[in-house]
């Protein structure tokens, strides 16, 4: 009997190999502005302190066959800051990169093109972090997509360094397009 327990415990355990990218996700369509609702990742300091949290944002259109342009505006310990960049599809994965700046993936997980949680994998060589960012096309979420998040945040077990961001969007509206 324990060893039933035990099987089915293990087998009921999330893991992140069984997440998949969004293999027929239409680029186009998801291009456009996003807000960053939440935030996930295993990298320590990652966000600054509750009271100096704003919402997100992110701008993202096709650029050229297989080249994906991505500005993320984020409110860090220095302030708002924005990054662009030139992110590049693999040729057999439904993943963008860059690994000349750092980006070792962009991949969308889930999206019904209102909303989408995105992994974002950072880093060189063997080191590479994990953020799980939440984007919406309003500045408010829904239960549904809050839901998808936080069962993504607990298979890739970052639960931990999971933030949902308050509505002050003055950081997200400096790249408004």
């Amino acid at each position: 009997m324990l060893a039933l327990v035990l099987v089915l415990a293990v087998g009921s355990q999330p893991q992140e190999q069984g997440l998949r990218e969004s293999h027929h996700l239409n680029w186009n369509k998801f291009s456009g502005f996003w807000y960053i609702l939440a935030v996930a990742s295993d990298t320590r300091g990652f966000l600054p302190g509750r009271d100096k949290r704003k919402l997100g944002a992110s701008v993202m259109q096709v650029h050229k066959a297989g080249q994906l342009k991505v500005v993320l505006a984020l409110n860090r310990w220095q302030g708002c800051q924005a990054y662009t960049l030139i992110l590049r599809k693999d040729g057999k994965k439904s993943v963008f990169r860059n690994t000349l700046k750092g980006v070792k993936g962009f991949r969308v997980l889930s999206t019904d093109y209102s909303y989408g949680v995105v992994d974002l994998r950072l880093g060189r060589a063997s080191q590479t972090s994990k953020t799980l960012l939440l984007f919406s096309r309003q500045n408010v979420s829904s239960f549904l997509s809050m839901k998808k998040f936080a069962d993504i945040c607990e298979i890739l077990d970052l639960t931990r360094g999971a933030a949902v961001l308050p509505k002050d969007a003055s950081c997200a509206h400096t790249i408004l397009p």
